[in-house]
């Protein structure tokens, strides 16, 4: 004889698949995740991966060339943050995208929205599943009693 929360299993069962295929999904969009920057007067451009790793280093025009040693390396470290900047910025869309309420992580992350507002204080639950939560399996008058 089927139990009552045969469905209820089901369905977290088909959840908890779509919850791991969205994750292999996911780690298949940051994989392919490449931020670009390139410095002032084109001295310098700069890829990276979705680790900030360097995939492409580039020296589009012959500006570097005028460049004393020690500016041409701040100007290479500023792209480098700027396009490791843009690649975080990335992989969170990816990973958070539009959150609930509509925010962005972003705005999560410079604290324009406050957390707490994007979830319900109270959670949701099935009546059956309250019930069981409140008064056990016994029910609402079996006090938490296994018979």
């Amino acid at each position: 004889m089927p139990s009552p929360y045969d469905q209820q299993i089901e369905e977290l069962l088909a959840e908890y698949r779509d919850a791991r295929e969205q994750a292999v999904e996911t780690r298949r969009r940051i994989n392919e995740v490449k931020a670009t920057a390139t410095a002032p007067r084109q001295v310098v451009k700069i890829t990276v991966g979705a680790q900030g790793q360097v995939t492409a280093l580039e020296f589009p025009t012959a500006a570097y060339r005028n460049l004393p040693p020690k500016e041409l390396s701040k100007v290479i470290m500023a792209t480098l943050e700027q396009a490791r900047a843009q690649a975080l910025s990335a992989v969170s869309e990816v990973t958070l995208g539009r959150m609930l309420g509509g925010a962005s992580p972003a705005d999560l992350l410079n604290g324009r929205v406050d957390p707490r507002s994007l979830l319900p204080e109270e959670l949701e639950l099935p009546e059956a599943v309250r019930a069981y939560v409140e008064h056990g399996l016994g029910g609402a008058g079996g006090g938490g009693n296994h018979e």
